[in-house]
């Protein structure tokens, strides 16, 4: 709440902010606009706040372009301002047509001139602003080439203080480094209120945008689209999808349950051990942290006595999925033990736990959450930790089988 208090100086008074208990402070109404999509409803934290900024990125042709351009849809009547700084207003129809947002609430800029932007929004008065790409604005009074620090630090800041003003929504597309993080200085990540970041293999069909960062939601949430012809389609049931291709009976083949954001997600691992040709073995992983499978090969290889230095690892998570949780360690291990000497673990179900460097299984949270999805997917048996038991009523639908070493799974596994 902004108060007038006098400041002793010959001049007038200016407004000034005075501090006053939490308690006294109004929140007032927190109006947010629903697209209609469940997807990105939930990824938003029950949809897009009004006055919040947010980040997309991703690679180079993942969906950025398209799903900002989609927002026409799901929007209408409300007005979009979509201003593009990478393709011309003709281009942005062409994909607008085929995507069936080509609506008459969309107003299309091309231009990089950030005043001349800033003022086109105040002119047009939109509901939801999308600039397309923060990195080709351009402000003359800032003396450094489009996409440096300052360019993107001084239009962001500038487009943060417009959207808070007029209440509107800005969407910001952000390009990423080659190493994957997001272009540009790290202020940017902090100026918004919301960073989603798309996830996934342009030579897959699957989308995850995932929210990394939320002021008005739970962070880590993640939404499941798919690539299709027409734009990104909603992924309702994702751990059906990521499953349907698994053959069953393949050794170096495990399911895995874990977490994001709130929802359960069941992938099939795959692991390839083989003799290495080379003096150091190769350890490749895709989906998965290659740092943490080191860590799992040296558990392996210490306290289960499995000769990994003399194999090469290859490990992939099914369907482009990237998974973070520690819930997915035993899982993998479990898989890479299963290539290892050519038994099949798929007649265990789901396996969920992490591996501490002893050798034990650490308790998961949210392990009720897991085993409905477990069960909703017809599997009959899962593997978790004996810790996450205690004190949890079993059902009745599923067998669960308490561990606490890596060493009695094998031992199932090996049996």
């Amino acid at each position: 709440m902004i108060e007038e208090k006098g400041t002793g100086r010959s001049h007038a008074s200016i407004p000034v902010a005075v501090p006053k208990p939490i308690s006294e402070v109004e929140i007032g109404e927190m109006p947010r606009i629903v697209t209609g999509e469940q997807e990105l409803d939930r990824l938003m934290g029950g949809g897009i706040m009004r006055g919040s900024i947010v980040l997309v990125a991703g690679d180079p042709g993942i969906g950025k372009s398209t799903l900002m351009t989609e927002l026409g849809r799901y929007l209408d009547p409300l007005t979009i301002l979509y201003v593009s700084g990478e393709e011309s207003a003709r281009q942005v129809k062409l994909r607008a047509e085929r995507l069936g947002a080509a609506t008459d609430n969309v107003l299309l800029l091309a231009e990089t001139n950030a005043p001349a932007i800033l003022d086109a929004i105040e002119d047009s008065l939109p509901d939801v602003v999308v600039i397309d790409s923060i990195q080709t604005l351009y402000d003359p009074d800032v003396s450094s080439a489009p996409g440096s620090v300052s360019q993107i630090r001084e239009n962001a800041a500038a487009l943060m203080q417009l959207t808070k003003r007029m209440n509107a929504a800005t969407f910001l597309v952000g390009h990423v480094t080659r190493s994957g993080s997001i272009a540009g200085p790290r202020v940017l990540e902090h100026l918004v209120d919301t960073v989603l970041y798309f996830e996934g293999d342009r030579n897959h069909g699957y989308r995850i945008l995932r929210a990394v960062k939320n002021r008005f939601g739970s962070t880590n949430e993640i939404g499941v689209f798919e690539m299709t012809g027409a734009g990104l389609k909603q992924v309702l049931n994702p751990s059906e999808i990521f499953l349907s291709e698994r053959q069953s009976g393949i050794a170096g083949s495990c399911v895995v349950c874990a977490v994001e954001g709130s929802r359960p997600l069941l992938v099939e691992v795959q692991a390839l051990v083989s003799k290495t040709s080379y003096g150091v073995p190769q350890r490749t992983s895709a989906g998965f942290d290659p740092k943490r499978l080191q860590l799992l090969l040296a558990v392996l290889e210490k306290r289960e006595g499995l000769a990994m230095g003399g194999h090469d690892v290859f490990l992939n998570i099914a369907g482009g999925v990237r998974i973070e949780e520690p819930a997915a360690d035993l899982g993998i291990a479990a898989a890479i033990a299963s290539s290892l000497y050519d038994v099949p673990a798929d007649k265990y179900g789901v396996l969920i736990g992490e591996v501490g460097l002893g050798g034990e299984i650490r308790g998961v949270s949210r392990l009720e959450t897991r085993l409905k999805e477990c069960a909703k997917l017809g599997f009959e048996r899962v593997i978790v930790p004996s810790k996450s038991l205690q004190g949890f009523v079993l059902p009745s639908n599923i067998e669960i089988i308490g561990v606490q070493t890596v060493s009695e799974v094998l031992e199932l596994l090996l049996a």
